[in-house]
């Protein structure tokens, strides 16, 4: 059905492009260094999506969607809400990352727009310290 047109840039070559390019739109961008399809109807697709994983594997940013996943078909965002029942969920993603095991235990410090989970362990006078500091850092951003 649809044809690619030429063999897309990619790594530094797509990065050096790219930035010649910068004072053109992106659709324009990428279908200069490759990213388009032409149809049967001679209608040019740009593939935008594609432009965008390229530049930013050049960049070094992986994108390996199958490394990423916890084996349930979701991924971590670092987004939490609260549920209805008022309680808040970090989830095992989370956990197994920070290498908790089950019955570790955190105090729980409120702030101003923010919740502090400091881990109990021997090193209590470690967290206190940095709830010293961090305490210094809000009183700082309130002046």
């Amino acid at each position: 059905m649809t044809e690619t047109a030429t063999s897309p840039l990619t790594g530094k070559a797509l990065l050096q492009k790219v930035k010649e390019l910068s004072n053109l739109p992106r659709r324009e961008t990428a279908k200069r260094c490759g990213y388009y399809t032409v149809t049967k109807n001679n209608q040019t697709r740009v593939n935008l999506t594609d432009f965008y994983d390229a530049v930013l594997g050049a960049k070094g940013v992986p994108l390996d969607p199958e490394g990423t996943k916890d084996g349930r078909g979701r991924e971590p965002t670092y987004r939490v809400s609260v549920h209805k029942n008022g309680q808040i969920v970090i989830g095992a993603t989370y956990t197994e990352a920070m290498g908790l095991k089950p019955g570790d235990e955190f105090e729980i410090k409120l702030g101003y727009k923010h919740i502090h989970l400091i881990q109990v362990d021997g090193d209590k006078t470690r967290a206190a310290e940095d709830m010293e500091e961090d305490t210094e850092d809000e009183e700082d951003e309130e002046s």
